[in-house]
């Protein structure tokens, strides 16, 4: 007589996921495989991110690849191998896309706002200070800002309101009159005929108006034609409404001459 294999046909009637082990003759245990759970005759596959998110991060994702394994991806906004996530703070890096003249702060996940610091106006992504200030952050604007500064004229950095029309830097390099004005005195009047005080100006406030008295105490003519505004039948307006917190500066084409 030779004894019976209980596990030779079928699996022995177990689970196709289950090992037949063979216990007395004609007598067999089902136990399932690792990675599944059941009887041995029913072997269901382990999900293991039912039970404690699988052991990742409470802010990860639990994916299931395979009985019993799983992988962990920490969540938009987080970052870490799964196991250990960390929020990622926006405004941490390159101030959360703000003006380097504004303050970020998060708010919800890869949420924030933009906040203009004080004494500066904008968006929170465009934040500008004064008139004056402005003047060195542009290059069409920095070579008004040096004659400025070399003759110490700080009319415009006061609390104004003021409108300040600025010859192009480009107009102030290659005008050869500009270096004969410095050599007797006069670049300083010249300069202060570009600037209007008691008066924030934006283009379409131009548009309406004739004359304008400038700091330097001569008038300004202004004349619209053809979408155009020109200043003394010569200068006209290319850009326009660059906003500070104490007034507006447009550039021209031509240096004003009093």
């Amino acid at each position: 007589c030779s004894a019976i294999d209980a596990c030779a046909n079928s699996n022995g009637g177990c689970s196709s996921k289950a090992e037949c082990r063979r216990t007395t003759p004609g007598n067999r245990a089902c136990v399932c495989s690792d990675g599944y759970s059941g009887d041995g005759i029913v072997c269901i596959e382990i999900n293991p991110c039912l039970v404690n998110n699988g052991g990742c991060d409470r802010n990860a994702e639990c994916t299931q690849t395979g009985p019993n394994q799983a992988v962990c991806n920490c969540l938009k906004g987080y970052s870490g191998d799964g196991k250990t996530c960390t929020y990622i703070s926006l405004c941490s890096q390159n101030n959360g896309g703000c003006s380097e003249f504004a303050i970020c702060n998060d708010t919800e996940l890869t949420e924030r706002t933009c906040t203009c610091k004080p004494n500066y106006i904008g968006d929170g992504f465009k934040c500008r200070g004064n008139i004056f200030q402005e003047l060195l952050r542009n290059s069409n604007t920095s070579r008004f800002y040096f004659h400025l500064e070399a003759l110490s004229i700080r009319d415009i950095s006061g609390p104004g309101p003021f409108t300040l029309f600025v010859p192009r830097t480009d107009v102030l390099n290659n005008d050869p009159r500009v270096k004969d004005w410095i050599a007797k005195g006069e670049m300083a009047q010249v300069l202060r005929y570009h600037m209007v005080g008691c008066a924030n100006l934006l283009y379409k406030d131009l548009t309406a108006i004739t004359n304008i008295t400038s700091l330097q105490g001569d008038l300004i003519h202004i004349s619209y034609s053809q979408n155009s505004l020109v200043l003394n039948n010569k200068a006209e307006i290319i850009l326009s409404d660059a906003v500070g917190t104490n007034g507006v500066i447009h550039v021209i084409n031509q240096i004003l001459v009093p």
